[in-house]
């Protein structure tokens, strides 16, 4: 079998061509833009999260700009528009479609039976409602993966930024949940290996995937900040997927004292 880290599905967003162009030939799983507007800037103003205002002209330049990488779509919550959305990204090749913030069942139909199949369907847990409602959600067929969405969960539940939620109890039984239900699962971001710079080191965050049996995450904004001199994406991809792999090695002692490490940094810092 393929080493963890060289199948970790790494997905980046973003509207920049050049950008996606580069991470297409550097390896990324996928690539697309995010929709996602309605009731987003309300609930997480003044939080540092990703507020894109990105469209589906930006995914028409995409979709031009990869050739490699399935394109991607973050589509808005569940609305009167949500088929029309759907087909008019189907329409521009997406392959890849998201859910976010949902809080029922029946919203999860509603997205599947719009995509009717044409589209590999990820669903992005993000909500207290959702998370009560775990099991009834995974026992609706036509999901293919799960991500757990840890800015909007750090908000729901009151935690003091979002490394506390992957330290959690929480996310243990999440995870648990998902990996049970034969979905693949993702969670929230990862930065650069050599970015020494992070509230929290990015080799903590590493170890937490093949702790909870993640295989997905973002390519987070941080990845491109306060980038070195002599600068390659694609050695930093490897790196990072490298590291995934040392990581997938490790005893279960040492995932268990990493992630003990990264609650107590995470309890230390305040945002």
């Amino acid at each position: 079998m393929c080493p963890f880290g060289d199948r970790f599905c790494l997905t980046l967003i973003t509207d920049d061509t050049a950008l996606a162009t580069a991470a297409d030939r550097a390896g990324v799983d996928r690539i697309g833009v995010d929709l996602e507007i309605l009731g987003k800037t309300e609930r997480q103003k003044r939080r540092g999260t990703r507020l894109s205002r990105h469209s589906l002209d930006d995914l028409a330049r995409i979709s031009k700009a990869v050739t490699r990488a399935s394109l991607f779509v973050r589509l808005n919550p569940i609305n009167a528009n949500t088929a029309a959305e759907i087909d008019a990204a189907l329409g521009l090749d997406a392959e890849v479609l998201m859910l976010p913030f949902f809080q029922t069942p029946e919203e999860i139909r509603t997205f599947v039976d719009a995509v009717r199949g044409r589209s590999y369907t990820v669903i992005l847990l993000e909500t207290a409602s959702a998370v009560l409602r775990i099991r009834a959600i995974l026992a609706i067929a036509g999901v293919d993966e799960v991500m757990i969405g840890l800015n909007d969960l750090r908000l729901q539940f009151g935690a003091t930024n979002h490394f506390e939620v992957l330290g959690s109890p929480l996310v243990d039984f999440l995870s648990a949940e998902v990996c049970r239900s034969g979905r693949a699962l993702a969670i929230g971001g990862i930065g650069r290996v050599d970015d020494h710079a992070l509230p929290i080191s990015s080799d903590l965050i590493y170890a937490q995937y093949p702790r909870l049996s993640a295989t997905g995450a973002w390519i987070a904004r941080s990845f491109f900040r306060d980038l070195p001199a002599a600068w390659d994406l694609a050695d930093a991809i490897q790196a990072s997927r490298q590291r995934l792999n040392d990581w997938s090695m490790a005893s279960a002692a040492a995932l268990e004292q990493a992630r003990n490490e990264l609650v107590r940094r995470a309890a230390a810092w305040k945002i």
